[in-house]
This record gives C-alpha cells, sequence and structure tokens, in this order.
C-alpha cells in the first residue's frame, strides 16, 4: 500500500473514532437544559480537521498504547479545542461569523449560550481526564490545565488581543503563538504519550522538540492561509488578521519567507523524530500533513 493512502486510511479512522468518542461523551440534545447541550454538540462536532485528536493518538502509538486508553485524551484536547473556538469568535474577541463551514456558535444560538456552551466544553474535557486511576489522572488534568490557562493557549490569546495594531518582534510572535496555539498542540502529545510505556528522558526532550515545531508550525500555515485561502476551502473568514491589524509571519517576514519557515519546522520536526524510527511514522506524517495543508 502507497504511504499516502496508509497515511489517508489512518486519518480518516481516526477522526471517525474520535468523533464517535465524542458523540457518546456530549450530552444528549434532547437532556435539560437543551439549547446548552445543542449547542455543545454544534462546537465539538461533525467538523474541523482533529489536529490534536490525531497527534494525540500518533503519539500513543509511538509507545504502543492502546487506542481505548487515549481516546479520553484525545476527546479533551479536542472539547478545549472547540471552546477556544467559541470564545474566539465571541464579539468581544475577533467577532467571527463563519467557523468549520457554518454559522459561528453565538451567531447560532446568541452570545450567552455559546459563553456557557463553551464553558460547559471546557469543564467536560477535565471530567473526562478524571476516568482512570487517581495519580495518572491527576498528572493528565494537570497538563492540559497548565496548556489552557494563562501560561498557555488562554495567555496566548490575550496576548494576541493586546499586540493588536502593535509592531511585534519575530521572538515575541513565536512566544505568542506558542501559548495561544503551540501549547494545546504540545500537550495532545504529551497526554498521548502518557498513555503508554514510559520514555526515556532524552526520548522525551525529542518529542518535545517534536511538538514545538509542529504548533509553531501550524500557526505559520495558518497565517499564509489567510491570505492565500478562501472562505470556501478554509470554512471560515480571510483577511481578518489584516484587517485587525494583527502581526502574523506574513506580515512580518512576507509571503516567501514565512512559507521557508513553515517548511524548515517541518523538517525540525522530522529530525526530532530520527530517534524512533518507524515507530514515528504517523507523527511525521502529522508533521508533512500540518505544513503541506490547503485548509
Amino acid at each position: 500500500m502507497k504511504p499516502e493512502i496508509a497515511w489517508a486510511r489512518w486519518s480518516q479512522e481516526r477522526v471517525q473514532r474520535i468523533e464517535g468518542v465524542l458523540e457518546q461523551a456530549l450530552p444528549s440534545a434532547t437532556e435539560i437544559p437543551e439549547m446548552l447541550h445543542s449547542a455543545m454538540r454544534y462546537a465539538a462536532l461533525g467538523a474541523g480537521k482533529r489536529v490534536r485528536a490525531l497527534l494525540t493518538y500518533a503519539a500513543g502509538e509511538l509507545v504502543s498504547a492502546d487506542p481505548t486508553e487515549v481516546d479520553a485524551a484525545a476527546a479533551a484536547v479536542e472539547l478545549i479545542h472547540a471552546y477556544s473556538l467559541v470564545h474566539d469568535d465571541l464579539p468581544c474577541m475577533d467577532d467571527d461569523v463563519l467557523r468549520r463551514g457554518k454559522p459561528t456558535c453565538h451567531v447560532a444560538f446568541g452570545e450567552a449560550t455559546a459563553l456557557l456552551a463553551a464553558d460547559a466544553l471546557q469543564t467536560l474535557a477535565f471530567e473526562l481526564l478524571t476516568d482512570g486511576s487517581a495519580p495518572e489522572s491527576a498528572a493528565r488534568v494537570k497538563r492540559l490545565a497548565h496548556a489552557s490557562g494563562s501560561r498557555g493557549m488562554a495567555g496566548g490569546q490575550a496576548l494576541d488581543l493586546a499586540s493588536v495594531g502593535k509592531p511585534l518582534s519575530i521572538p515575541e510572535l513565536q512566544r505568542m503563538h506558542r501559548l495561544k496555539t503551540g501549547a494545546l498542540i504540545e500537550a495532545s502529545v504529551a497526554l498521548g504519550v502518557g498513555c503508554g510505556a514510559a520514555l526515556s528522558a532524552s526520548e522525551t526532550d525529542a518529542l518535545e522538540r517534536y511538538a514545538r515545531a509542529v504548533g509553531l508550525a501550524f500557526q505559520v500555515v495558518d497565517d499564509v492561509l489567510d491570505v492565500e485561502g478562501t472562505a470556501g476551502t478554509l470554512g471560515k473568514s480571510i483577511g481578518k488578521d489584516a484587517e485587525q491589524g494583527k502581526p502574523t509571519y506574513v506580515t512580518l517576514l512576507g509571503l516567501g519567507p514565512a512559507k521557508e519557515e513553515a517548511e524548515a519546522l517541518r523538517l525540525r520536526a522530522h529530525d526530532a523524530l530520527a530517534p524512533f524510527g518507524e515507530a514515528a511514522l504517523r507523527l511525521g506524517q502529522l508533521a508533512d500533513w500540518i505544513v503541506l495543508r490547503s485548509n
């Protein structure tokens, strides 16, 4: 079987798997309060690339974890991501009307319900991680909480809002995006690894370098696609960053150099995986897909 076919099948199977896990984890739309639960399902199901879940499953495979052991972690990172998107789209944040090819949650359900749905998605993520042995659960909750809080995703969003209309240096932009985007991607890899056999210190360091590279690459490519993509292919509004005066890799480096930076990060990710050989096949394919994607 050709590698690209094997990758397509593997990724499709994992996307279907996480969709099923989320379907079971989310409250039914018929359960009271129906509107809130409908909004939660609207925000979390049926769309999205599921990059974070795929990274969690791929990292789990690296350490020979049973996929059933990885399910809760993969669902948790997707729920955190879904909640963050609902918040990002609110009028007090990016004020966006299109997400994943459909109206944003606050457009479909109203701001109050959207805010509550996002809050409930976040708490459900941590509820899922509490299943299992106490020491493992505590470590997983702490890892995801750190990635989601003021020293991670929420902090990155705060820096993003504060940077509108202001010039940033490349290191400052990297710091912002390592928090806003990279922290949850890094946690996705770490949570997947935590579901299987323990790694050595050098192996753990290598995977952290991989996760940092793909986390940053994801944002660089997002910045490129915000210039080159279309709302139809991306499923969201385009050109918003330039319109709002936000600094991006394209505005700081230029379009060509930004693409070169994404490629350099892809190669850096592969270099970090070299010690693992074929065991890191899926993580390597994910690095390629993240950089070479068109949406």
